[in-house]
C-alpha cells in the first residue's frame, strides 16, 4: 500500500507530488534544497551549507515515516556547478556512515529557487528506524 509521508518540519512540496511516499519498508524521498523552513528562502552560505541544510531537511522527511539518513540506501546528487563537488562531498560524508548508499552525482543547468543542490534518496526501514526500540526521538515503530 502506498503511503503519503508528510512532516511540517521541512520544507512543503511546491508542486503536484509529496514530501515522501512509502510502500512496505520502502521509502522514495523527493529531492530536497537548502532551504530554511522559518525564512522559505536558501540557506546563505554556499554549496557547503546548502548541502547540510539539504541533508537535514532530508532527514526530517524520514524521521516523519519512521526512518533516519542512516536508513538510505541510494541518493542521487543535483549539482548546479560539478566543481563543487568536493564540498559537497565533505559535508555528505559528515551525514553517512558506512557501507555508505549507493549515489550519483550529476551537473545540472538549473536547480528549484538557485539552489547550488538537490538531492533525493530511497530509503529502507526494516522494524522502523530503530528495530522498534524507538531510541532516536521519532516515536518509530
Amino acid at each position: 500500500m502506498k503511503q503519503e509521508i508528510k512532516t511540517t518540519k521541512a520544507p512543503q512540496a511546491v508542486g503536484p507530488y509529496s514530501q515522501a511516499i512509502k510502500v512496505g519498508n520502502f521509502i522514495y524521498c523527493a529531492g530536497n534544497i537548502g532551504k530554511d523552513l522559518h525564512t522559505n528562502r536558501l540557506v546563505s552560505g554556499g554549496i557547503r551549507e546548502e548541502t547540510k541544510k539539504t541533508l537535514e531537511n532530508l532527514n526530517e522527511v524520514l524521521k516523519a515515516a519512521g526512518a533516519t539518513l542512516k536508513d538510505v540506501v541510494k541518493t542521487t546528487v543535483y549539482l548546479q556547478n560539478m566543481a563543487d563537488y568536493p564540498s559537497m562531498n565533505e559535508v555528505y560524508a559528515a551525514f553517512f556512515r558506512k557501507p555508505y548508499p549507493a549515489r550519483a552525482t550529476v551537473e545540472v543547468v538549473k536547480l528549484p529557487i538557485g539552489a547550488l543542490v538537490e538531492i533525493e534518496c530511497i530509503a529502507y526501514a526494516e522494524g522502523g528506524c530503530c528495530g522498534g526500540k524507538c531510541d532516536c526521538g521519532s516515536n518509530c515503530k
